[in-house]
Parts: C-alpha cells; sequence; structure tokens
C-alpha cells in the first residue's frame, strides 16, 4: 500500500471506516458494512493544486462571498472512459479512488473552496477580506457509476446517513462553525461529474441561510414553548395533505411554504438536532425516505429528477442549540414534464419565490406515484 492508513470500527457492530493518505497530501476515508480491503491508494496527480481562497465582505447583503479562482481547471465533464470518482483501473491514468472493498468514500475535494490553512487574504481598497478557511470534501456514495441513491439497497443508504453524521462530528472536533452535506443532481443544476456523489462544506462562519433559520427556530421556541421542528410534524400529520410518506420514526413533507413545486422534506418524528443524534432505528427510517423520495421524483416523469439536496443540521461551534430543526431539504427543478423551475427576477432579485403549484396537489401526486416493485 503507497499511502499511511488508520483503521478502526465505529460505532461498534454498525460500519468500518479507515483513514488514508493519497500521494498528493489530501485525505481519504473509505467506509464498509463488511471488512475493507484495498490497494494502492490513488490519486489523480501526485502534486497537490495551490488552493488559497478568500472571503470578500458584501455590504449590501451582509454576508460573504468566497473567492477561489483556480476552481476553474476542475474537471468538467470528462470523456466517458475516464471517471475520476470510479476506482483506478488503469494505473497510468489513476482516478481518485482504489480499487478492493468498501462501500462508500470520502475524500478531500483536489480543488476547494474552502481549506484549513488558506494563507492571507488580499487587502483590497474599501472592502473587507478574510481567509478562506474550511473544508470540502466529496462523498461518492458508490463504486457503481450507473446506480443513484434511490436504486441502493436499504442498508447501504443507511451507511451513508452514517458517513454524513460522522463526518459532520469530526469537522466539528476541528472548530468549524457549520457542516453542510448536500447533492447537485443532473447536468440542469450545474453536476459535471455524473458518478453519483455528494459533496460537505465546512465553514469557519455561520452562513446566511442558517443564521436566519436559527433567529426564526429560536424565536418559535420562545413564543410556543417548544422546538419548530415539534409543531411541525404535529400540524402536518393532522393535516395529513401534505405527508408523503410517514415511516413512523421520520416523515416525508411538501411543507406549505414550498418554494418548489416539488420540494420535500424529510424530517424526524421528534425534534433532533443533528444527524448523530438520531438512534439507529431513526436513522434507518431517514434513509428509507431519502430512498423513496427519489425513487418518487424519478418515477414522477418517467426519467431522472434534477434536484439539489441539502442537510440542515444545528451549527458545530460548539453551542447547544435545541430549537434547531434537523431535517433533509430536496429541491427538484423540474415543475412539469419537460418544464424546469428557473430562479427568475423576484427569485434572484428580491430573494421572494414565486411557486405556480400548491404544495397540497404536489403531495398528493407524489403520493399517487406508483413506485417500481411496489405491489
Amino acid at each position: 500500500m503507497n499511502a499511511s492508513s488508520a483503521q478502526n470500527s465505529l460505532p461498534p457492530n454498525r460500519y468500518e471506516r479507515a483513514e488514508y493518505v493519497k500521494p498528493d497530501g489530501r485525505k481519504l476515508w473509505l467506509y464498509s458494512r463488511t471488512h475493507i480491503d484495498v490497494g494502492d491508494i490513488p490519486s489523480p496527480s501526485p502534486e497537490a493544486v495551490a488552493a488559497t481562497p478568500h472571503l470578500r465582505w458584501h455590504p449590501l447583503r451582509g454576508e460573504w462571498v468566497i473567492y477561489a479562482a483556480y476552481r476553474q481547471n476542475r474537471p468538467f465533464l470528462p470523456p466517458p472512459n475516464y471517471n475520476p470518482l470510479a476506482p483506478t483501473r488503469d494505473p497510468e491514468n489513476p482516478t481518485e479512488l482504489p480499487q478492493g472493498a468498501y462501500d462508500v468514500a470520502v475524500f478531500e475535494n483536489r480543488f476547494p473552496s474552502l481549506v484549513p490553512e488558506p494563507g492571507p487574504a488580499p487587502t483590497i481598497d474599501g472592502t473587507l477580506t478574510a481567509d478562506g478557511v474550511g473544508a470540502c470534501e466529496v462523498v461518492v456514495y458508490s463504486q457503481d457509476p450507473n446506480t443513484n441513491v434511490g436504486e441502493l439497497d436499504a442498508s447501504h443508504v443507511e451507511l451513508l446517513v452514517d458517513v454524513w453524521a460522522d463526518r459532520t462530528t469530526r469537522l466539528a472536533e476541528r472548530g468549524l462553525a457549520y457542516v453542510l452535506p448536500f447533492e447537485n443532481r443532473g447536468v440542469e443544476v450545474g453536476v459535471t461529474l455524473h458518478h453519483p456523489h455528494g459533496q460537505i462544506y465546512a465553514y469557519d462562519f455561520l452562513p446566511p441561510v442558517q443564521v436566519r433559520t436559527l433567529q426564526m427556530a429560536r424565536a418559535h421556541r420562545e413564543s410556543h414553548g417548544e422546538a419548530w421542528l415539534e409543531t411541525f410534524v404535529r400540524t402536518e400529520r393532522a393535516a395529513s395533505t401534505r405527508v408523503v410518506t410517514d415511516a413512523g420514526e421520520a416523515l416525508s413533507v411538501v411543507p406549505p411554504f414550498a418554494r418548489y413545486a416539488f420540494e420535500t422534506w424529510i424530517v424526524p418524528a421528534r425534534a433532533a438536532t443533528r444527524l448523530s443524534d438520531l438512534s439507529q432505528q431513526e436513522r434507518r427510517a431517514f434513509a428509507a425516505l431519502i430512498s423513496d423520495t427519489v425513487r418518487r421524483f424519478d418515477a414522477l416523469f418517467e426519467q431522472p429528477m434534477p434536484y439539489l439536496m441539502t442537510i440542515h443540521q444545528a451549527p458545530t461551534d460548539g453551542t447547544d442549540y435545541p430549537e434547531w430543526p434537523l431535517h433533509i431539504e430536496f429541491y427538484p427543478y423540474l415543475r412539469a414534464k419537460g418544464k424546469l423551475k428557473y430562479l427568475a427576477g423576484t427569485e434572484q432579485g428580491a430573494g421572494v419565490f414565486a411557486n405556480d403549484a400548491l404544495p397540497e396537489a404536489k403531495a398528493a401526486e407524489l403520493r399517487a406515484v406508483k413506485l417500481p416493485g411496489a405491489s
């Protein structure tokens, strides 16, 4: 093996994890439901990319903008015979992953938007700047390039939930303020590598969406005496019209305030703040609903649904946030067959979404989907 490794099993009897160092110095973590056994650890290049991101403050929006110009050189729709996220087959053309036995892989992004030690930010007259401190990781869901999260077997998706929880915990240990696992799927949302994968961004500041979420969740708890998630689950179960699937320990819902036609949220049945808070049974329910949601999306118009998926957990800055609502948001980009949802003037210019579909009607359509193999 051409790279150092450290191996253990966490938590016991759930999965095995192994850590390696790539030839260019980046870290790779492999996860498996059984024993991990791999060969040489590859990297597309033995030389590390000189990643020097920085932040600039937007004075009218009150938020940071990341600048990482070197990312223009990242892979963009590579030729069909070269898949950088598949296990290496030709040592002369190495990819990111080794051959061997494992289920899920996570590695530090070769072209990161944020890094642990970015170097000093430039000085710009009249503009506040800051170092681009953080972390960016790629999560490869499977060695199979032709599958997706809706087609993976149940225990594999449950492992993926465990991986997101584990990486969030480990990035939090590095003192980063917020960890966002997400998936971009489909060329319609700008995906340049089709192998099933997602990413994780970890910031050393609280992003604006999370700042606003925290403010509103805190206000709800103070005025109602309970977490917003408790109120939401009780209300949606009572109404039932927007619930797509109720798995007991978790449920999927087209929220009454959906901004996209088929926007779907996955929430635990009880108040929780992070994936690591969930029991094994609750993680199993989350995994089942993730698969169920993607399968319904794909069956809806009999084609793969382009979507963005984001996992919203409590900040990781060392403070407890009992008001935070753990949830997963899916933003499907087809509002009807062959019709994309574009962010136009009101969305981009004013931040006010316009939805031409009622959540109750779209939830009914998703419930009515006949899933392949279902009786």
